[in-house]
């Protein structure tokens, strides 16, 4: 009898356990579902003041990462001049997601040997080219030889691009500013300052940068970055996560996402209000508010897409590669996640985007 009543009492407490834990798991289950719970989650989002950035600065200026996120989720946003500086953020665990372009988020996937992050969706597409100073005589590719160009940050998106484009025309550059072209890497605000100067012959550089320089500069666009794409589509921004807050909040992720397609949703509805909410936001950022003009004028190079483009991130790999500003694995198998993107558009009756081949689905 004695042993009998042992076992029946090991296995109450058995059931006991089995039982809190389920509970627990079920607590942490609706934590994450609602965004709350004992303590709010903390998502900290980073993003710049670019017109190539407008989904993140129409998602906060309309609400709708507040509505989507909820009250259990405590958002806080940074901004940045380039990618390079956000995927060291992220690196510094400063940062759980962040809008970046394709380069940073290839470089972070790369260098943390597809551990550190993921790409969760789009954000858009175009706005970037080269620039130059008519009075520089740029009239071929050939005429960039011996002549000082500029770029946001080394290894971003506009760096590797103009880098490669170099390269294909038989152009050498180094990392350290040298080489047949000498690469000036600085802000971009710095950028148009030294183009006004005469300092700079022309910069590879984002919207509204490009329009910018064109307006108030007297600049001329020598290369339109869509017409080196088929269909002139090429990832100018992409949103990613890092692995350990994506395994850690899917459901937020999800929330951010249905934030993010009804952001860009908006903008494609709304293209005149959407510039204006933008050229708000960039007053707020950068305390200068862009000529109506520039911003649409920028805004017709742009598409606000949250496909993330994955068959161009191949070549983008390997151009950065080339360049000598990436090296390692470049197998990029893994580095998607639209598993919770596809979720948000298949509820919403929309066509579901691709990975590529890069990440489930």
């Amino acid at each position: 009898m004695p042993q009998r009543l042992s076992v029946l009492r090991r296995a109450a407490a058995g059931l006991a356990v089995l039982a809190s834990a389920g509970a627990l798991a079920a607590c942490g289950q609706a934590a994450d579902a609602q965004g709350s719970g004992a303590s709010p989650v903390a998502l900290r989002l980073g993003y710049f003041p670019n017109l190539t950035h407008a989904v993140p600065m129409v998602g906060l200026a309309r609400g709708f990462y507040a509505s989507k996120l909820g009250p259990g989720v405590t958002l806080t946003t940074q901004t940045f001049n380039a990618g390079p500086a956000a995927v060291e953020a992220i690196f510094g665990g400063a940062l759980d997601a962040a809008y970046v372009g394709p380069n940073p988020a290839i470089t972070a996937y790369v260098k943390s040997q597809g551990s550190l992050v993921r790409v969760v969706a789009g954000a858009a597409s175009g706005g970037a080219a080269l620039v130059v100073r008519p009075a520089a005589g740029i009239n071929s590719p050939s005429d960039l030889r011996g002549k000082r160009l500029g770029t946001p940050q080394l290894g971003n998106t506009q760096d590797v691009a103009l880098r490669s484009y170099l390269t294909a025309n038989g152009i050498k550059t180094n990392t350290q500013g040298g080489g047949d072209v000498s690469i000036t890497t600085t802000d971009n605000a710095t950028i148009l300052q030294l183009f006004k100067q005469g300092q700079l012959d022309g910069a590879w550089v984002p919207e509204p940068w490009v329009s910018r320089m064109v307006d108030e500069a007297g600049g001329r666009v020598f290369v339109d970055e869509a017409t080196l794409w088929p269909d002139g589509q090429f990832p100018t921004t992409e949103l990613i996560v890092t692995t350990a807050f994506l395994t850690a909040h899917p459901t937020v992720v999800r929330h951010l996402l249905e934030a993010h397609v009804a952001a860009a949703d908006w903008i494609a509805a709304n293209p005149s209000e959407a510039q204006r909410v933008v050229n708000d936001a960039l007053l707020t950022l950068t305390q200068k508010k862009l000529a109506a003009g520039v911003v649409a004028s920028a805004w017709k190079s742009l598409s606000f897409t949250v496909d993330p483009l994955a068959g161009a991130l191949a070549r983008q790999a390997a151009s950065a590669a080339a360049a000598g500003l990436l090296t390692g694995n470049l197998d990029l198998h893994g580095i998607m996640d639209l598993t919770a993107l596809n979720a948000v558009l298949s509820a919403a009756g929309r066509p579901t985007v691709s990975s590529g081949g890069l990440g489930p689905q």
